[in-house]
């Protein structure tokens, strides 16, 4: 089996149950996004292939940890041999580190606003980074939205600031006010994640209540004009209730305005808890209609050098799990 055909079937499924030798260094925890608050998760690979499992006893998928990272994955009665990675902060190779693990806004299908978590001060966050130093080539940023948008760029833009000591790229995903770019730009950031998070502006008001859908697209543009094609991208998530041809237009709109489309797999939390996640069967569809909408804007996933894309562990990636 093709590793994209397997990566799709494992995400269909999203959990693992982990067996075996002890595995605590190899575990990630989330404070952001829908794995907000869980038991943590781990990421397995193949070679330079790799695909992330939230922890569940209950999952169909088996991970055996067999010691030193060597492991075995059980999925439908095959065996397949690969290995546990350590992450940096949150995933392999990278300190992704989420600043506010609160938000005011209540988007349908994430956990953070149920969670009210606290702000990490810029000593933590300096810290933390340091922690790992010595196994990370990038450092990741995102953030809640702890009291407002404006509020919470400018304790972003001085967290960065802090962090330039690293030496190391810096990507960045926090909602916008219309001068994030520019602001960002001149921080020397060098990759940035605006979120569409829906495929349809209806879907987006429906799931994202109190946002704004035209401003995300206006702020996407300039960031392509400032930080340049390929360095700019944008989750959109995969089973809100939108239709194939309305996720492929989404996908080539995305392309076409020179930004990386992620594609991300509904992890049903929240309120959406017990929504279906998709289908393998779809995932492979979306990855092909993907692929071609990058090749056609000559945009290289292989090329991300921070955040989701980079790591590719969540989502299908054309280029990187080809």
């Amino acid at each position: 089996m093709r590793w994209k055909d397997l990566k799709a079937d494992l995400l269909a499924v999203g959990s693992a149950n982990l067996t075996g030798e002890p595995a605590d260094r190899y575990i990630a925890r989330s404070t952001a996004g829908p794995g907000a608050g869980g038991s943590g998760a781990i990421f397995f690979s193949m070679g330079t292939h790799r695909v992330k499992f939230a922890l569940n006893p209950a999952s169909s998928i088996e991970i055996a940890h067999r010691g030193d990272g060597v492991a075995d994955l059980y999925y439908q009665g095959n065996l397949i041999p690969g290995r546990l990675l350590e992450p940096g902060l949150h995933c392999p190779e990278q300190a992704f580190i989420t600043i506010t693990e609160s938000c005011i806004f209540r988007c349908r299908y994430c956990s953070v606003p149920r969670l009210s978590g606290r702000r990490k001060t810029i000593e933590e966050i300096m810290a933390l980074v340091e922690s790992v130093r010595h196994k990370v080539n990038a450092i990741s940023i995102t953030s809640g939205v702890s009291g407002s948008i404006e509020e919470e760029e400018a304790y972003v833009l001085d967290v960065i600031r802090h962090l330039d000591f690293f030496e190391l790229p810096i990507g960045v995903s926090i909602y916008p006010t219309e001068q994030t770019p520019e602001r960002l730009k001149e921080l020397g950031v060098v990759e940035v994640k605006f979120n569409l998070e829906a495929a349809t502006l209806e879907l987006f008001g429906k799931m994202c209540p109190g946002l704004d859908y035209d401003r995300l697209w206006q702020v996407l543009d300039t960031s392509v004009e400032l930080f340049g094609k390929g360095r700019v991208f944008s989750n959109v998530i995969i089973g809100l209730g939108e239709t194939d041809a309305e996720m492929e237009a989404c996908i080539k709109k995305l392309t076409s305005h020179g930004v990386i489309p992620v594609l991300r797999p509904l992890n049903p939390v929240a309120e959406l808890a017990g929504w279906p996640r998709p289908s393998a069967e779809r995932l492979k569809k979306l990855y092909a209609m993907h692929e071609q909408a990058l090749e056609a804007a000559e945009l290289d996933t292989r090329q991300a050098l921070t955040m989701c894309t980079n790591c590719a562990g969540c989502d299908l990636v054309p280029g990187k799990d080809s």
